[in-house]
């Protein structure tokens, strides 16, 4: 890249979530969030250290639940998912969320595996305004990883 070149970043509202194990898209979401991932850090030292310090090891690696926002609708596929899980089956998904760029091509993906819903939050209702009735699930991962489009 010559000097003067400008990369301009990605902007967040250009997005895909593909849920299933055939890549399906579920749904246009409104917000997805939880891409949020840490490493454990483990101190050890031994006794016949010179340094009077631990030394810093990694240790587990943990994956924060995704977050997925959008307008309910008639369609029951979320609900299912969450019904299904929360009568016992075993109901493991693997899926996706993909930045899109201005032509809405994929640009990165984060892949989640052996995800299922571990909250379902239904719409809050007021009379008073006209907001769309949006549905709320999080979706609990095993692995999460960025990898090429």
């Amino acid at each position: 890249m010559a000097i003067g070149d400008r990369v301009d970043p990605y902007r967040g509202f250009n997005f895909r979530v593909e849920i299933g194990n055939g890549g399906d898209e579920v749904a246009a979401f409104r917000e997805a969030s939880g891409l949020n991932f840490t490493i454990d850090p483990v101190e050890y030292r031994a006794g016949n250290s010179p340094d009077l310090h631990p030394i810093k090891e990694f240790g587990m690696r943990k994956f924060q639940n995704l977050s997925l926002r959008r307008g309910i609708t008639t369609e029951p596929t979320l609900w299912q998912w969450f019904a299904n899980v929360s009568s016992g089956i075993v109901d493991r998904r693997d899926g996706a969320v993909v930045l899109l760029d201005e032509l809405q091509n994929d640009v990165l993906r984060w892949k989640f595996t052996a995800g299922w819903i571990c909250k379902w939050e239904g719409p809050s209702f007021n009379a008073m305004q006209s907001e769309i009735a949006i549905e709320a699930i999080e979706i609990c991962v095993e692995q999460c990883a960025m990898v090429a489009t």
